[in-house]
């Protein structure tokens, strides 16, 4: 049987808050709370563990492989099964594993407690986006999915800052636990989501049988968030060393400024997207985000550092839940999950990718060379918008 989260009341309005909303907000707001606050902190932990930056960007990328390798298959099951026993799983394995980082002795074991945490987190971020578009009115997704957004946004305020305060007061064990608290948070929240049952979906069967691991509609703005993500394994791996090593103090204040610019975008962006498109969102995006990282890659100051966050918040913000909408926009509602699972495939290999070349790029260059690396890989992503622009314009024209 498949799952709606959508009450039959609620599908006839434009209604973005309801109960099921706030829940689901509520639910990924703890679980990426959880995850921010070991974003900056693991890297800390494999250095006490005697790791260097090759093995920091190894551990901390291996992680977004194994949510890679997963997303495919909780698409499937979230359109088989049903989204409830899928974003449950998923959010137990994600706090048993991320509870469990404390008590690896060596690097060897934490990374692979890194993979089991990247299949939890695969399984519930997946769910999570997708039970998010189900329960938003179609004519007020941008909007609704830049709200959504806020939720992660409100975590990654607090989270990373959150984090790197608990380590200098805690040891690392109890920051873990503290994290997997956070995941059981989410678990309560996510039960308290009122599902309903539908009839069954004569063709999930067939597509379950055949080798199915993407939505063809979602590939566009996949590839470009892909680009985009890059820049994200640079600055949530190595900016903490980088700033040690630069003597610029202010690291927690800048995800604070980051991710309050962040919230200020998700006030107006989605609503410019639902009018306007991605086509007046997009080049205005990236180019803030990579100011932002050539900005990082000079940082003579604190003062830069934090301009550097405000532009790549205004950026970032802007630019993610408008190409999450886009990736859905025109796919079928049986679909969703799949476009779902896409988008966030291509997110994570970003991310992944990011971590692990720029560890070997820090290593052999320094960590100036991450940041414009970083700011190279958002210029590819505006040469590959303008193709698919120029596509779009002469498929009208035909």
């Amino acid at each position: 049987m498949r799952e709606t989260l959508v009450d039959e009341r609620v599908r006839g309005t434009d209604k973005i808050w309801t109960r099921d909303f706030i829940m689901i907000c509520l639910a990924n707001m703890c679980i990426f709370m959880g995850f921010q606050m070991t974003m900056p902190t693991l890297p800390l932990f494999v250095e006490q563990l005697g790791g260097d930056d090759r093995l920091v960007g190894a551990v901390l990328g291996i992680f977004t492989f194994s949510a890679l390798l997963v997303r495919p298959i909780a698409g499937r099951l979230l359109e088989t099964k049903g989204r409830r026993i899928i974003f449950l799983a998923g959010l137990a394995i994600f706090a048993l594993s991320v509870g469990s980082f404390g008590f690896m002795g060596s690097i060897g074991l934490l990374f692979m407690m890194r993979i089991v945490q990247g299949v939890g987190w695969g399984f519930s971020s997946t769910a999570s986006g997708t039970i998010a578009s189900d329960i938003i009115p179609a004519k007020r997704r941008g909007e609704g999915m830049g709200y959504y957004g806020l939720s992660g946004n409100l975590a990654l305020a607090f989270g990373p800052s959150l984090g790197l305060f608990l380590v200098t007061v805690l040891p690392f064990q109890e920051l873990f636990l503290i994290c997997s608290l956070l995941g059981l948070l989410a678990i309560i929240a996510a039960s308290l989501i009122r599902y309903q049952k539908v009839e069954s979906d004569p063709s999930a069967a067939v597509r379950a049988k055949r080798f199915d691991i993407y939505e063809k509609s979602a590939l566009q703005p996949s590839l470009l968030i892909f680009f985009i993500s890059v820049t994200f394994g640079g600055i949530a791996t190595f900016l903490p060393l980088y700033t040690a090593e630069k003597g610029v103090d202010g690291i927690q204040w800048y995800f604070l400024v980051y991710a309050m610019a962040l919230m200020v975008t998700r006030l107006f962006a989605g609503r410019l997207y639902d009018r306007r498109g991605h086509r007046a969102v997009f080049v205005p995006s990236t180019v803030l985000i990579m100011a932002g990282m050539l900005l990082l890659a000079w940082m003579p100051s604190e003062a830069v550092l934090y301009i550097a966050a405000v532009l790549y918040g205004f950026g970032f913000g802007s630019v993610q839940p408008a190409l999450q909408a886009w990736s859905i926009e025109k796919t079928a509602p049986n679909r969703k999950a799949m476009a779902n699972a896409t988008y966030f495939s291509f997110f994570d290999l970003g991310v992944g990718i990011g971590a692990i070349v720029f560890g070997q790029i820090g290593f052999l260059f320094g960590y100036r060379s991450i940041y414009i690396t970083a700011a190279a890989s958002i210029f590819i992503s505006m040469i590959v918008y303008l193709f698919i622009i120029r596509s779009e314009d002469k498929g009208k024209s035909i």
